[in-house]
């Protein structure tokens, strides 16, 4: 049986493969020269789909179902008209214009028992749903619409964005968001209401008195354990934060090494106390600590970390690692992460040692292990 892991890069999308277990091996491209930020690989039905960041062209989005033999382009998600804020035009005249989708920053499929249904966040800081595979999309009006959206600012990208979505597969009334800068919000009934979830959250970037507002908060990425679904882990701005009681309360992890900034973060499916980090130098200085590319796990909650780096360079390294370029398969066991350099390692052991796969791709936007 032959196990896969997709890429998405700044110059395609390229599937990696071994059969029976051996060597990880680079076996297939599409979309070559075309930047590739997200994939889905739907395990309800074994669609796949990508989403390309077409700069002038704006967002594009494909499916293939054929598992990535062949691909038909689909409808990106698009603001309405009447979602018009802003009075700009280039010939000086006053213009409503609604705003222009920049990126499809995450796509996920909804709930087990909802075949087709599909949710994407957008850069700037839209939740879009849709029915029927990608052939439509509707803006979540309520989530716009909502007073609380127009204080979210940019963090690392000039406009908001929502990059981290979780929908239960048993649950798909249940929807969880991660916004920067918005903080972390909730829909209990499929959309139709929101409540800001970042209650232990702090920001370091905010003057003292106003660290602590809900709706100011950066996470970087917002996982879920699958197994222990009330157990949560944010890899956030200026540390590392969990929750325990199913995002009502959050608390910082302190004991977070090399570093306490990163952006990816990945939970263990079962073991809701096992998370994996790639941490880095903070802010303007976003490069590997110490030039060592490494991976930082914790088996105990947070209380204490493993350095781990069996694999990995460890002299004149400067691989950053985008928040949706690291995945775990359903194991728990496999593991596997790329960087902005291009390089691809993955994990047979829970990251006790790593294999390269490659160190020439195309900067990584986000890595899938394959579902099928």
């Amino acid at each position: 049986m032959s196990e896969h892991i997709f890429i998405g890069t700044r110059k395609g999308l390229f599937t990696a493969g071994r059969p029976d277990g051996g060597e990880w091996t680079i076996e297939r491209s599409a979309f070559l020269g075309d930047p590739v930020g997200q994939i889905l690989d739907d395990p309800r039905d074994g669609t796949l789909y990508a989403c390309l960041e077409l700069g002038h062209f704006g967002p594009k989005l494909h499916r293939s179902d054929d598992r990535g033999e062949t691909w038909q382009e689909v409808t990106a998600p698009q603001y309405p008209d009447d979602t018009a804020e802003d009075s700009s035009s280039d010939n000086g005249t006053d213009e409503a214009k609604p705003p222009s989708v920049n990126k499809i920053w995450s796509l996920v499929a909804g709930a087990d028992d909802e075949p087709g249904k599909l949710w994407a966040g957008t850069l700037p800081g839209g939740l879009f749903v849709s029915a029927d595979r990608g052939e439509t999309w509707e803006l979540v009006r309520s989530l716009w619409n909502m007073p609380a959206r127009k204080e979210w600012f940019g963090g690392g990208a000039d406009q908001p964005g929502i990059h981290s979505i979780v929908v239960p597969p048993e649950n798909g009334r249940r929807i969880t968001i991660g916004v920067s800068c918005g903080g972390v919000w909730r829909s209990e009934d499929g959309g139709e209401t929101w409540t800001n979830k970042s209650k232990g959250m702090w920001a370091a970037y905010m003057p003292p008195d106003k660290k602590l507002e809900l709706n100011i908060q950066d996470p970087h990425c917002v996982v879920c354990c699958r197994g222990k679904p009330d157990h949560w882990w944010s890899q956030h701005h200026n540390g590392v934060f969990r929750s325990t009681d199913d995002c009502e309360t959050w608390v910082e992890v302190e004991a977070a090494a090399p570093s306490a900034f990163g952006f990816p973060v990945v939970v263990h499916p079962t073991a809701p106390d096992t998370a994996w980090f790639v941490p880095a130098v903070k802010d303007e200085c976003r490069i590997p600590v110490e030039g060592k590319v490494v991976v930082s796990r914790t088996t105990d909650g947070g209380e204490s970390f493993e350095v781990l780096r069996e694999g990995l360079p460890q002299t004149h390294a400067y691989d950053l690692v985008y928040r949706h370029a690291m995945d775990i398969d359903a194991s728990g066991d496999r593991l596997s992460f790329g960087s902005t350099t291009g390089s691809l390692w993955a994990s047979d052991d829970g990251g006790d040692s790593w294999r390269t796969i490659s160190t020439h791709l195309p900067p990584i936007y986000s890595v899938k292990f394959s579902k099928a």
